[in-house]
Order: structure tokens, then C-alpha cells, then sequence
């Protein structure tokens, strides 16, 4: 029987993990430019990234807290100006909140010198180290994204 080696990260996935690291970092860094919570940061990201909205069911189980909770975040980013509740397009019963166009020159305006140094990096990349990259960079947010569905299987792979 052979034996196996001991899991070493590759150099790739350390530096992936110092990515995913630093992301909580601006994460919260952001948050304390826009003076609210980590949660109410990471709420104006999923809602800046959905154009059409999310029912604040969704927002919560995207943040992983309880329906009234995120009732409660929902009231504060619709009093602080950064969101608001508007008519679902399809379902009169629902509501969908949407960021403000206010929450997304705020937030831009808070990113804009972290965007700007991510552009200077991506700027020094060949077209290929830039293909290659932003492939990988794909993959590996497809396999978060399978892990994260993977969870409400009770981590248990279809099949």
C-alpha cells in the first residue's frame, strides 16, 4: 500500500486563499467608507449586482440570516438612501428591492481607487496571461458557487 504525500497548497491556491483574504478586507474597508455594517455592504453587493433586484427572502438567505433580519437591513439601506422597495414586475404580492442610482455612484465613488489599482494589475498582463487569468478566475467561481449549492444538499453531489 502506498502512502500518500501530505496536501501541500499549490503556490496558485495560496495565493487565491490571500485574494479571498483581502477580498474580506475591503470588504469591511468598504463598509467603513460608507459608514454601515459589514452585512449592509455585502447586501449593496448582491443588489448592485442584480440590476432587476432581489426579494428581501433572497437577500437573506444570500447573507445567510433570518427573513425578519433581513426585513430589518432592508428598512435601514431603504432609510439610509441606498435602497428601495419597488412593485415585482411579474408577482403584485412581491416586492423586489433595488439599489438607488445614489447607493451606486456612492459605492463606485468608495471603490473607484481599489478598481483603479485592480486595472493597473490587470493592465500589466499579457493577452494571453490575461485570457488564461480571467478563465481560471471563472472555474474557480464556478466551484465556489457549486460548493455554496452543494450545502443546501446537505453537501451531497446530484447524482
Amino acid at each position: 500500500m502506498s502512502r500518500r504525500e501530505p496536501h501541500r497548497s499549490s503556490e496558485v491556491a495560496l495565493a487565491l486563499r490571500d485574494v479571498l483574504q483581502a477580498n474580506g478586507e475591503a470588504t469591511h474597508s468598504l463598509a467603513d467608507r460608507l459608514g454601515i455594517g459589514v452585512n449592509d455592504a455585502v447586501a449593496m453587493d448582491h443588489l448592485l449586482s442584480n440590476a432587476a433586484g432581489l426579494g428581501p427572502t433572497e437577500l437573506g438567505q444570500r447573507l445567510g440570516i433570518r427573513s425578519a433580519s433581513a426585513t430589518v437591513l432592508v428598512d435601514r439601506l431603504e432609510s439610509a438612501g441606498h435602497a428601495q422597495r419597488v412593485a415585482h414586475p411579474s408577482d403584485r404580492r412581491r416586492q423586489t428591492v433595488v439599489a438607488t442610482d445614489h447607493a451606486r455612484v456612492e459605492v463606485m465613488d468608495a471603490l473607484a481607487p481599489l478598481l483603479r489599482r485592480v486595472e493597473e494589475a490587470a493592465g500589466r498582463l499579457t493577452p494571453e496571461e490575461a485570457g488564461a487569468t480571467a478563465t481560471f478566475l471563472r472555474q474557480v467561481a464556478a466551484a465556489m458557487r457549486d460548493y455554496a449549492a452543494e450545502a443546501g444538499t446537505g453537501g451531497k453531489a446530484d447524482g
